[in-house]
């Protein structure tokens, strides 16, 4: 009973907190409807007083004043300033496209497959066709073009829509469109894929391609699953409101997902390291008894003669560690984990009604490079210049600012320490870029009308070491 009290205290005590921020952010956006950017500024500071006064009254327990200290880092008044200087120039600037559009690089068809010491591995997203569930759910046909094709910039000189070159609005049942994807993805130094793959207590989603890409040995591009193991919501945030099909985890369920998986491991071109097919997980830690679970996975692996599996969690925070969960590694998610710092308040929005974030994508780039790996074993990725406003419209997240340099830059250093790291065997030097084709939330590889194939040039410089 005093456990509850105290909890229901401390509950009580971070209400008020949060009431009060509240309130002070409410005012500040009230009256910033009618000022300009140095009065925004102002009641950012207003804001960040009142945590920082919060947090002097020490009256929250460890782990919330912990997590009240990083939302201060990131209200830091120097870092909103110096993200911010990036959006003034982009605010004054033309609102014509045109005028600010980085250069458009065209394909280059007669690149040859280089050889590297890095392996870049791309997310890949098995979405665009239609199956049964998504016509239930979004109406007969949809896929995620629906969203991409529909999406319109929210301020000026937001880049929206993303529209598709070279493949143009494909669709994944034609098996040559994942042959000629593998076929500029090894031009352009991407060592392979990761396919998110969806299971749901031994049903899958979206599995047409993977089986079709498994039958086909002309996708000749290395690969391994993902399991992208969250309920599907209508919010697309994998959260438990409006669930449309949830997680079921179970021991024997376990033992059924590995023997599904086995033949995707059987295949030659399954990437493996040392031996080791590698498997990574989205959400570990919402696997109930997890370490018992991994056990089971590696067992029955063994069962269908594949040895032992190499076993990647995907963390939520730079710090979370899996390995005393019984997996091998560690994998950074981007944008999961970056400190960032919200810039809405400098941007002159469309719509009042926006209630999303934006940052600062070569801020974030810096944030990125500036963690410690901290001694956990752990894989790094990029990000193209990651939007979801497709998918979320008022509610997206997006990052403005981005370039193809600071996106070179990024990948350029992780593939430095790839090489560097002592832990890594020679199969671990990998460095992961999210993603492929994730269009709905505009981090994409694949050639776009703006950029065409600048975003694969630059990763293939990136990874063989060049300017």
């Amino acid at each position: 009973m005093m456990q509850q009290m105290t909890e229901n205290s401390e509950n009580n005590q971070e209400e008020r907190a949060h009431s009060a921020t509240a309130l002070s952010r409410s005012l500040a956006e009230t009256l910033v409807d009618q000022a300009k950017f140095p009065f925004r500024t102002f009641f950012a500071h207003l804001e960040l007083a009142l945590m920082r006064g919060i947090e002097r009254l020490n009256f929250l327990s460890t782990k919330r004043q912990a997590k009240l200290r990083r939302q201060i880092a990131k209200r830091a008044p120097e870092r909103f300033l110096a993200v911010t200087d990036h959006v003034e120039t982009l605010q004054k600037s033309s609102g014509n496209q045109e005028s600010t559009r980085p250069e458009f690089i065209p394909y280059e068809p007669d690149l040859d497959v280089p050889i590297t010491d890095v392996r870049a591995v791309a997310f890949y997203l098995p979405q665009f066709h239609p199956f049964h569930e998504n016509d239930l759910w979004w109406g007969k046909g949809f896929t995620e073009w629906t969203n991409v094709g529909k999406a319109q910039p929210l301020f000026t000189n937001h880049y929206q829509p993303h529209c598709p070159i070279h493949l143009g609005y494909y669709d994944l049942r034609i098996s040559e469109v994942m042959v000629e994807q593998a076929r500029i993805a090894r031009q352009y130094a991407i060592g392979g894929f990761a396919y998110h793959f969806y299971w749901f207590g031994g049903k899958t989603l979206m599995e047409r391609p993977l089986l079709s890409m498994l039958a086909n040995p002309d996708v000749d591009m290395p690969f391994f699953l993902s399991w992208a193991n969250e309920n599907w919501t209508r919010r697309w945030d994998g959260r438990d409101s409006s669930v449309l099909i949830q997680q079921s985890h179970s021991t024997e369920d376990s033992r059924s997902m590995l023997r599904h998986i086995a033949e995707y491991m059987h295949d030659p071109r399954y990437i493996k390291i040392d031996g080791r097919p590698v498997f990574s997980v989205y959400r570990p830690r919402s696997i109930p008894d997890l370490a018992a679970t991994v056990d089971i996975w590696r067992e029955e692996a063994r069962i269908q003669g594949l040895g032992d599996l190499y076993l990647i969690g995907i963390q939520r925070d730079p710090e979370e560690d899996h390995r005393p969960d019984g997996f091998d590694a560690n994998l950074e998610f981007v944008p999961h984990g970056l400190s960032q710092t919200d810039i809405s308040a400098a941007i002159e929005l469309k719509s009042r009604s926006f209630s999303g974030k934006v940052y600062d994508y070569k801020a974030a780039v810096q944030i990125a490079l500036d963690q410690s790996d901290l001694d956990i074993n752990r894989y790094r990725s990029v990000m193209l210049g990651w939007d979801n406003t497709a998918r979320s419209v008022n509610r997206a997240h997006i990052h403005v600012n981005f370039s193809i340099e600071s996106y070179h830059h990024w990948l350029s250093e992780l593939c430095r320490r790839a090489r560097a790291d002592k832990w890594r065997t020679p199969g671990e030097r990998m460095v992961f870029i999210n993603a492929w084709n994730e269009w709905a939330e505009g981090t994409h590889l694949e050639p776009d009308q703006r950029y065409g194939f600048a975003y694969l040039d630059a990763t293939r410089r990136a990874v063989l070491g060049g300017d």
